[in-house]
């Protein structure tokens, strides 16, 4: 023991000689990886260097023309998951559980506030495959999020015709008539016909839809649509909110429209059905039509999405599945069906069809 105090002290005592004399600090040398040399972003895709196995595959969509901070707080709130069990606690959907903690974004279906509405930037949402843009009204200042068209930038000036009065529509001038008020030398044959397109006054749609503007990104009742136009966010009520063709690069055609009953609209599945012509639409296909090209890569990928593993019917036991049992790798002779005995494929659901559906898509 003597002689371990005696060392202490020693080497005490060198220590503070040393600190006296005054030395050169070593120069910290910090090892910097960086992580931009991993990826690669052409402005289409997004890939991943493969430093494991399941970058290899990985592929995303870019998301350079995005907003890099968060959404607006006050258009969100929070989504409480349920891990797919009830108020007892049963598992009602199988699947589902974990996943990064999400906020829902309140999303402006309907656009039932008229005035032009200036965009103030893209954002992503992970709640749909979509885009949503945030929008701010030029005259109220009230902000809001909408679904982003194909071709929809930061600054673009969009509208919406939901609210807006029909008879004082017919009365505002048509599109293109102000510049031509503002021109200081007009004929008197162009005047006069020009008097004449305001004064005339009747009930066809096309009187009213000759003063809306068709830009990307308006909204409107289907009957103010021009026949032929792309358009998305269909509502199936009249005056109600969107509920068709919201999905990513998703977009309708409009086959047929009148000022009053039911128009006609193409989907991108072949279906052709009705809709009232009171229903809202908006102008333009869905924004980010290359989600149908993204490779998440791994299984991590899915669990960060909130999804579980599932178990392959033949894996189970007989009372667990209708493919379960049997000795090996045995089918039971069965057709395809699900834990519940439904067909799986190809066999129909259906008992009551819409009387809304003039042609059902094409199936096999």
């Amino acid at each position: 023991m003597l002689a371990i105090r005696r060392a202490v002290q020693h080497q005490t005592a060198r220590l503070a000689i040393r600190a006296k004399v005054p030395t050169a600090q070593p120069v910290a040398v910090f090892r910097q990886v960086r992580q931009m040399g991993n990826t690669k972003d052409d402005g289409q895709f997004k890939t991943w260097k493969p430093l494991a196995p399941t970058l290899r595959q990985r592929r995303m969509v870019s998301r350079k023309e995005l907003h890099k901070g968060g959404p607006v707080r006050e258009l969100t709130v929070a989504k409480r998951r349920t891990g797919g069990r009830n108020s007892t606690g049963q598992i009602t959907c199988r699947h589902r559980g974990g996943g990064a903690k999400r906020r829902i974004r309140l999303v402006d279906f309907k656009r039932s506030e008229p005035g032009p509405q200036q965009v103030v930037r893209l954002e992503y949402d992970p709640g749909r495959s979509a885009h949503i843009a945030l929008i701010k009204h030029m005259e109220t200042g009230k902000q809001s999020y909408i679904l982003a068209p194909v071709g929809l930038k930061p600054g673009a000036v969009v509208q919406s015709y939901m609210g807006v009065d029909l008879d004082e529509l017919k009365k505002a001038p048509r599109l293109g008539e102000e510049e031509l008020e503002e021109e200081e030398e007009v004929s008197e044959v162009i005047e006069e016909a020009a008097e004449r397109v305001r004064n005339q006054k009747t009930d066809h749609p096309d009187s009213v839809a000759a003063r809306v503007s068709m830009e990307i990104g308006n909204c409107m009742p289907l009957k103010l649509v021009p026949m032929g136009a792309t358009i998305h966010n269909i509502g199936l009520h009249p005056f109600g909110r969107g509920q068709m063709v919201r999905s990513a690069g998703a977009s309708a055609q409009l086959l047929y429209t009148a000022h009053k009953g039911l128009a006609q609209i193409k989907l991108t599945s072949g279906e052709v059905r009705r809709v009232p012509v009171d229903a809202c639409a908006t102008i333009g296909q869905v924004s980010n039509p290359n989600h149908k090209h993204e490779k998440l890569g791994g299984a991590g990928a899915r669990r960060r999405r909130g999804w579980r593993p599932t178990v392959r019917g033949t894996a189970m036991n007989t009372h667990d599945h209708p493919h379960g049992g049997g000795r090996g790798k045995s089918k039971g002779n069965k057709h395809p069906r699900s834990p519940w005995g439904k067909l799986a494929k190809g066999g129909k659901t259906r008992t009551h069809p819409s009387p809304m559906v003039i042609r059902g898509r094409p199936r096999r």
